[in-house]
């Protein structure tokens, strides 16, 4: 087991021994809460409330050396998250050569960023203990799945994965990034609120297929990103529409427009939509992006679009 290993196995064993629990407030705590006060005694009532509130809940502190922070997210596995996180994070870079841009996998049980990006290998650390990023394509890489073996399930409970999470956050040297590209786990769970409540998050990007039911899913992610006030840039619809390579006829394979009434129901923006294009699906499984090995095809061309939308969404970066 690597010196990474040991440190992150280390801090979830130190998490699960550490913090206390505030206990709930007693009965006649309760009834004092209720009473009616007014002046001095009510302002003081207010601020105990917010402390007792805030109590346990993560500050938002910035990644060291990002700039911006996009996360990609869905609210249903299998709808092409991961595809769009990397092309996206590509399409950035060549929108912009003159950004510096990483990807982030936070999907601790499914990492997929190893594969799609051709990566293997164990992080080295820096002299401040840090993960060093692996690179590809002049994207600089994190995931989980650099610190496990590739068919080794992650098979952790709550606070281990929250522990992971925390390192993958904080202990990676990034340098110097434009655009930090998280890839987020499906769904509206543990992960998602402590990615949304660590770090400060320029925008998020919701994936969805055209289908009924993903859809449904979306639309809670969405709404989720809302109540902890990240701004969601708009949906991206992939897989939208299957063309024959030969007789060129197009299939609405998973329904179409579903996107586009989401995104009015929602009162967002539709970022793009991407066919289901059988060489993205290939490009991925072999670890060549089609934004890297297709860059003048039209699916690549799909994902640029769509990075410029994101981009232009985006507010200023901080000074």
């Amino acid at each position: 087991m690597g010196t990474w290993q040991h440190l992150l196995l280390r801090g979830g064993l130190l998490l699960r021994g550490g913090g206390r629990i505030p206990a709930p407030l007693g009965r006649s705590r309760s009834l004092v809460c209720r009473r009616q006060l007014s002046g001095a005694d009510s302002e003081n009532l207010k601020q105990r409330r917010t402390q007792i509130m805030s109590r346990g809940l993560p500050k938002q502190k910035p990644i060291e050396g990002v700039k911006q922070v996009i996360v990609v997210a869905s609210g249903k596995g299998g709808v092409g998250k991961s595809t769009t996180a990397v092309n996206l994070a590509l399409a950035l870079s060549a929108n912009d050569s003159s950004k510096a841009i990483g990807l982030l996998d936070v999907d601790v049980y499914g990492p997929s960023i190893p594969k799609m990006m051709n990566l293997k290998g164990n992080p080295e650390l820096s002299q401040n203990n840090l993960m060093r990023p692996l690179f590809n394509y002049g994207i600089a890489c994190m995931s989980m799945g650099f610190l496990v073996e590739e068919t080794a399930p992650v098979v952790w409970r709550g606070l281990m994965v929250m522990s992971a999470i925390e390192k993958l956050l904080r202990q990676v040297d990034w340098g110097q990034l434009d655009y930090l590209v998280v890839d987020m786990p499906p769904g509206t769970g543990d992960v998602q609120l402590s990615v949304s409540q660590n770090i400060p998050i320029s925008g998020a990007v919701i994936v969805s297929t055209p289908q009924d039911i993903a859809l449904m899913d979306a639309h809670k992610g969405a709404e989720m990103f809302r109540k902890v006030h990240v701004p969601v840039l708009g949906l991206v619809q992939n897989m939208s529409v299957f063309q024959c390579p030969k007789c060129k006829h197009k299939t609405h394979i998973f329904g179409a427009d579903g996107a586009k009434k989401l995104a009015q129901t929602l009162d967002l923006d539709v970022l793009g939509e991407i066919p289901l294009y059988p060489s993205i699906r290939e490009t991925s499984d072999t670890g060549q992006p089609v934004v890297f090995s297709q860059p003048e095809s039209d699916e690549a061309k799909a994902y640029l679009r769509i990075a410029m939308e994101v981009v232009r969404r985006l507010p200023p970066p901080p000074e």
